[in-house]
């Protein structure tokens, strides 16, 4: 399995990176770089930080934006009235934390579907999601100061565990600008780092492999090869050892446990079975709860960047993962 004879193409997930503090200084450093360099190809103006969802566009807007940013949504509806003041104030702290926090807002009346998966008896309703994981936050029109203490917290959970450090946003910036400017070109060249990555993959020494990626990705992190190699690196190191027929029985013998069932997806995946290891995992996540849950999804989203985003398997299985987490 050579990095070079697959797509090259996919959403980067926070779940392929194993270190929490290692994810957040790259994170840092790539928010601090860019934001020397005045925003830059898809920086954010002040306006795009508070968006309109709706249920069509919930995957799309909410879902796949937690993977770079911790999404706040408030549930409201024109008629109610401490709608109208709690809004306001999530709407000025958006533009305040400056990227930390992406706002949400969904009008119940037009988005029953949502109101319902998230459980919501009343509104306002305040939830965020972050790496696709829904946290509840607070009902009713809360006070600022305890508004602001809660999206510290967020923010700060967001960071350690994730690495997500926020978006940059560009003050001088328009809306829409994020969406129209043209991709930065990566900083290079890697040719070397990446063969060699390659060499060690083809000689079975999967830990150099993982390295040299590594070694890439710490210089640019935005290197869509090296994270793809990254991610099949360490699956096929994963795997390296494991007695197949051991863990198949582990996982038919016992299937709520998360463990099993994530070893045997990668053992899935290596062996071909796309959507076997996909499905797999979604019906674990399905069955399981709490860390255990966490933790299928996160190596679901893994699995995800080994495959590429734009393999329909991949936009299938985020679908139907969607429905299991909501």
């Amino acid at each position: 399995m050579q990095p070079r004879n697959m797509s090259m193409s996919g959403v980067v997930d926070l779940a392929a990176v194993k270190a929490a503090q290692e994810a957040k200084a790259k994170a840092e450093q790539a928010r601090a770089e860019a934001a020397r360099e005045g925003g830059g190809a898809g920086a954010l103006s002040p306006a795009d930080l508070v968006i309109e969802v709706d249920e069509a566009g919930f995957e799309r807007d909410v879902l796949q934006r937690s993977a770079e940013v911790p999404v706040v949504i408030d549930f409201w509806a024109e008629w109610c009235q401490p709608c109208k003041q709690l809004s306001p104030v999530l709407e000025r702290l958006a533009v305040e934390y400056n990227g930390r926090f992406l706002l949400a807002k969904i009008d119940v009346d037009a988005n029953q579907m949502l109101m319902q998966q998230f459980g919501v008896q009343g509104i306002p309703a305040v939830f965020a999601v972050v790496a696709g994981q829904a946290l509840p936050l607070f009902q009713g029109a809360a006070a600022e100061a305890q508004i602001r203490q809660t999206l510290d917290q967020l923010v700060e959970v967001a960071e350690q565990r994730f690495g997500l450090t926020g978006l940059v946003v560009d003050p001088d910036g328009e809306p829409g600008d994020a969406e129209q400017s043209a991709p930065e070109v990566p900083a290079g060249p890697y040719d070397s780092l990446l063969e060699a990555a390659v060499r060690a993959l083809d000689a079975g020494d999967f830990g150099g492999a993982v390295q040299a990626y590594r070694n890439v990705l710490s210089d640019d992190p935005a290197n869509t090869e090296a994270k793809l190699g990254l991610a099949q690196a360490e699956l096929l190191q994963r795997v390296q050892g494991m007695d197949p027929q051991q863990v198949r029985k582990e996982a038919a013998e016992r299937p709520d446990d998360a463990q099993a069932q994530i070893d045997a997806a990668d053992l899935d995946l290596v062996g071909g079975h796309v959507e076997d290891a996909f499905g797999r995992l979604i019906d674990t996540v399905r069955r399981t709860a709490g860390d255990d849950r966490d933790a299928v999804r996160r190596r679901l989203l893994e699995l995800f960047e080994v495959v590429g985003g734009d393999d329909p398997r991949v936009a299938g299985a985020r679908r139907a993962l969607a429905r299991a987490l909501f």
